[in-house]
């Protein structure tokens, strides 16, 4: 069976949020996985920014994003969706935040849906509905999917680390159990977040701004297997390995495997 890949951000999402946040998944997840709770971000440590250097495997200073609004790049990379369109991959891409339909070209996608309601309770379940849905009518190779309550309602709206901000983060884990137990067996699940934050905001190189978790649990990865030395730029190389599909050239990353 070929290999199939989930990938969830959880937007904002501290590693020590995620050991808070108080529902068993969390553990559960890491059991199965091999994982990193020290993984870096990049700088500025900032939502758009921080995914340019997911999808495209270089620091911002190269792919030219450096706020919330997308800049065409001035010298272009590759990106993962466009990398994995040009092997013919079937991709898809889940979203609440509009700002981050610039990840791809429309024409690298079989399927893209933005509730872009961000801001709104039970966006994550609803969007994680969808993706469920999709996923087991269209069986793709990729698909993305992006949760950003934790960040906007519980972080920006009462702060990181909140009561808040950790319901949030249980109530991702809900959706990452019951997508990841309506998977088949060849499908990898990744689990990421793109920044941490501190107080009410995020976007500096404080630890607790630059310091994310990582979740990787699937036929190619050790279980309960602690991982060192792991950068958000490491998910797309690692992406592409698990697909059969070389890394484009400009990448900086290194895959996971």
């Amino acid at each position: 069976m070929k290999n199939k890949i989930v990938l969830v951000l959880v937007d904002g999402m501290r590693p020590d949020g995620v050991e808070k946040c108080g529902h068993p998944y969390a553990k559960t997840l890491q059991s199965l996985s091999s994982w990193s709770m020290t993984a870096q971000t990049v700088m500025p440590s900032v939502t758009l920014p921080c995914h340019m250097s997911l999808f495209h495997s270089v620091n911002p200073d190269r792919h030219g994003v450096t706020t919330n609004t997308y800049v065409p790049q001035v010298r272009p990379i590759e990106g993962l969706f466009d990398r994995l369109d040009k092997f013919e991959k079937k991709c898809a891409f889940f979203n609440t935040w509009e700002e981050l339909r610039d990840l791809s070209r429309p024409d690298h996608l079989h399927t893209y849906v933005c509730l872009n309601q961000h801001k709104q309770s039970d966006t994550d379940t609803k969007i994680t509905r969808l993706a469920i849905d999709y996923i087991q009518k269209e069986d793709p190779d990729f698909t993305f999917i992006y949760l950003g309550e934790t960040d906007e309602v519980g972080g920006h709206s009462v702060g990181w680390m909140s009561d808040t901000y950790l319901g949030c983060i249980n109530n991702a884990f809900e959706c990452i159990q019951k997508l990841h137990e309506s998977l088949p067996e060849n499908y990898t699940l990744i689990v990421t977040a793109d920044h941490g934050g501190h107080d009410r905001s995020h976007g500096t190189d404080l630890p607790e701004d630059m310091t994310i978790p990582l979740f990787l649990s699937g036929p190619s990865f050790e279980k309960n297997k602690a991982l060192e030395n792991v950068s958000i730029k490491d998910v797309a190389p690692t992406i592409a390995k698990l697909l059969g599909v070389s890394p484009a050239k400009e990448w900086e990353g290194k895959a996971l495997l």
